[in-house]
This record gives C-alpha cells, structure tokens and sequence, in this order.
C-alpha cells in the first residue's frame, strides 16, 4: 500500500507540474512582445514594439521637418526655372508625405500627441528654414529662386541626416530605427544630387 501511495503521489506532482508550466505559457502568450493587438497595418510594427524617447523624439519632430521640406516643395513644383529642380521637388514630396502619415501613425499607437502643421514652425530644428527664409524664398523667381532652393534644401536634407542617424544609434522601436536608415540613405543621395546641380545654376 505504501508503495502504491507514493506511485500516485508521484504521478499527481507531475501531472501538477505539467499544467501549472502550460498555465504558464498561456499568461506569456497574451503578452508577448510583437503580437497583433488589433493593430492597423499602416503603424506597421511600433504598434506593439517596444519604444524610447528617443523614438518619440525622432517622429516629433521628423514631422514638421517633412511638413516644411513639402511647403518648399510645393513652391518649387510652381516657381522653379529648372527642370530638374521640379523634378526632385516632385520626388521629395512623393517620399515624404507618406513618412509624415507613417510617423503620425506611430506616435498615435504610442499614446503621445501628433504635431499639427505649423506647430514648430518657429523652432530652431536642425535644418529648419527660419520665418525669414521662407519669407525670402516665397518671395525669389527665375534663376534666384532654384538657387536659393537648392540651397536650402541642401541644409535641409542635411539636417534630417544628423536626425535620422541619431535614431539609429539611441532608439529602440526597429520599425523607428529602419525608416532613419531610409531617410538618411534617400536624402543622403539626394544632397549629392542637389550639390552637383548647384554647381551648374548660374548665381543670380
């Protein structure tokens, strides 16, 4: 008898441990980092990723950065002399209005505000133009104005590079972290572009 009661005791521990170890994995299951909590398909994986400051940062002011280089190249598109200065003020628009929706869309599923169009519109952000130099750029034509965009746009780019390798280096969200290597791939060969074309607009 004696044997047969540490059989079945044996027998109850391990069917114990068995359950309480399935039990287990079914609470980790609800919480496992990357699963679908009813996400939409355009926050992509920051939905449910992990993020920092940093990421929060990034998007912030990444926004009204693309929402100031769209203004000039919507003056462009209308003002510009040279074919290829449309040409990439059309391409930088192409690029950059989807990346606002997409980091709008971020900070959205993270909890934290979405900056509205002209928020930080006096902020001295790397690569901003002031209130002054749009003034001056609305006001420029013929040849003064692809040179004085051009330009700009230059510091522009230049100032989205620095942000986006910031990113790279300090943020956690790799949905974050992948469109920073995007931008600064795309916008880094664009400065190029523009810098080759600046040497071939005559100063007005």
């Amino acid at each position: 008898m004696t044997h047969v009661y540490r059989t079945t005791a044996a027998s109850a521990a391990l069917l114990a441990a068995v359950f309480g170890v399935a039990g287990c994995g079914d609470s980790d299951a609800g919480t496992m980092p990357g699963m679908n909590h009813g996400s939409s398909p355009s926050a992509s994986a920051s939905t449910t990723a992990v993020f920092n400051d940093a990421d929060v940062a990034f998007a912030t002011q990444m926004i009204p950065h693309h929402q100031q280089a769209i203004t000039m190249a919507d003056l462009a598109v209308k003002k510009a002399t040279t074919a290829e200065v449309k040409k990439l003020a059309t391409a930088i628009k192409a690029a950059q209005d989807p990346e606002i929706k997409q980091l709008s869309g971020w900070l959205t599923s993270w909890g934290k505000p979405v900056p509205t169009p002209g928020e930080h519109s006096g902020h001295t952000m790397t690569g901003m133009m002031g209130p002054q130099e749009m003034d001056d750029l609305t006001k420029a034509s013929g040849t003064m104005f692809d040179r004085m965009w051009t330009e700009m746009m230059i510091k522009h780019h230049q100032g989205a590079v620095a942000m986006a390798k910031t990113e790279q280096t300090t943020g956690k969200d790799t949905a974050s972290v992948a469109l920073a290597a995007k931008i600064q791939t795309a916008q880094t060969t664009e400065i190029a572009t523009m810098q080759r074309l600046l040497g071939r607009l005559p100063i007005a």
